[in-house]
């Protein structure tokens, strides 16, 4: 990875990626994933004067809402955001799933699996200094996948080598420690870097991926959110005092997944279906990953396997009439509604209520993870999500934002859509 942190210089250069063509403004590009973060989040600290840098250039710029893919989860979106496709084309279908191949349960960590290139990585190539900083390192791989930059995780800082991720001493450039990934820092210490980054001239073309520890512990209107809140308010500054143009958009909301008396809200589908049809139908939870102290592996989007094909619509049909669910689509319903990759994916998708988590059994989540009652995400209910642009749109824009806009659109917005181009 070849770093040039003396020359200010921008390339104005377009180029083209996966049918879509950029054109960025000669001037640093900042696109920022709050992970976890729901309307609600911004709105709340907005009220509360605790995101002052966003207020000021919300009015000049633009702030809506977008559609983020569908499961609702981490890997699915970022993989969308950093290649403006959706998950029929990144290979994507969540974090988790059986490999068709060799019949193994496997999380999806590995770039192995993107089946088209970056946007990081083709700004690169015509010219412009991009760094990707990720809090969560499972990320790390997917979202640098054949990228000549920088890109290093928060988690593993300390870690990071020039050969292997384009940039040494990390924590001295920053000035920070490297922080405990269930931390607010996790997220903030991505955003300070990415700030400096551009204060050196080692970067202008950024994607800074946050974690959702803090949403997944903390609602909108707590001390510790707003506290949050205010400290990404604070790091967004610097990089607006730098002349970026900065969008801001998330993977996905969150919601509280509890009962009246505070417990995990979950049904227990595997159980279920053993139960009922007998034993062999495995349910996969896509939300599976390394921070199991962030949900313990409950979402409100599972993948069911199937022991027996012909049974799929009879056992669609009862699945539907659980109380709690949702939504059930057949592979093929999933393939053409929800965007998924065919290949990756179960034989039914199953969506749950806004308040609604779904798992396999019992046994399968550590409930004693979860402190404070469940906060999660992965169904139709955190699909929403922002879109901040601290530019104006042009008329063209506007109509689009106007329409069904997509998280993944935001590079698209950023690059080609604003009036100070």
């Amino acid at each position: 990875m070849n770093i040039n942190s003396s020359s200010s210089d921008f390339s104005a250069a377009s180029f083209s990626i996966n049918g879509r063509t950029y054109s960025p403004p000669a001037r640093p590009i900042v696109v920022i994933c709050v992970d976890g973060c729901g309307d609600e989040y911004l709105s709340t600290s907005l009220a509360h004067g605790r995101m002052p840098n966003l207020e000021r250039v919300i009015p000049k710029g633009y702030r809506g809402m977008v559609r983020g893919v569908l499961p609702s989860f981490t890997n699915v979106n970022n993989a969308s955001i950093t290649t403006g496709m959706p998950p029929k084309v990144t290979g994507f279908g969540g974090n988790f799933f059986i490999e068709p191949e060799t019949g193994e349960e496997v999380m999806m960590n590995s770039s192995k699996y993107l089946r088209c290139g970056t946007i990081l990585a083709a700004a690169a190539k015509a010219g412009r200094k991009v760094a990707m900083v990720t809090a969560k390192n499972k990320l790390l791989d997917i979202l640098s996948h054949e990228l000549d930059g920088i890109a290093f995780s928060s988690e593993f800082a300390d870690q990071a080598q020039v050969d292997t991720h384009g940039i040494g001493d990390v924590e001295n450039l920053v000035g920070l420690p490297t922080p405990p990934i269930y931390s607010a820092q996790a997220s903030l210490f991505v955003l300070a870097a990415g700030a400096r980054l551009i204060e050196r001239g080692m970067a202008d073309f950024l994607y800074l991926s946050l974690t959702d520890y803090m949403q997944h512990k903390y609602a909108p209107q707590t001390p510790e959110s707003l506290d949050f809140y205010e400290g990404m308010d604070t790091q967004i500054g610097r990089m607006l005092e730098l002349g970026a143009i900065v969008g801001i958009t998330a993977d996905h909301g969150m919601n509280a997944k509890n009962t009246a008396d505070g417990r995990p809200n979950v049904i227990y589908l595997e159980s279920l279906l053993d139960k009922e049809f007998g034993e062999g139908n495995k349910v996969i939870c896509p939300i599976t990953d390394p921070y199991v102290v962030h949900h313990g592996s409950l979402g409100s989007e599972v993948m069911v396997y199937l022991r027996d094909a012909s049974q799929t619509a009879a056992i669609a049909e009862w699945v539907f009439r659980l109380e709690g669910i949702t939504e059930v689509y057949d592979r093929t319903a999933a393939v053409e509604k929800l965007e998924l990759p065919g290949d990756r994916i179960g034989d039914l998708i199953v969506m749950s209520a806004r308040d609604v988590v779904i798992g396999r059994y019992p046994e399968y989540h550590d409930l004693s993870l979860i402190k404070g009652g469940l906060r999660s995400h992965g169904g139709r209910y955190e699909e929403m999500v922002p879109l901040v642009i601290s530019e104006p749109l042009d008329e063209e824009y506007m109509a689009k934002a106007a329409g069904d806009p997509r998280n993944f659109d935001i590079f698209d917005f950023v690059c080609n859509g604003t009036l100070n181009h």
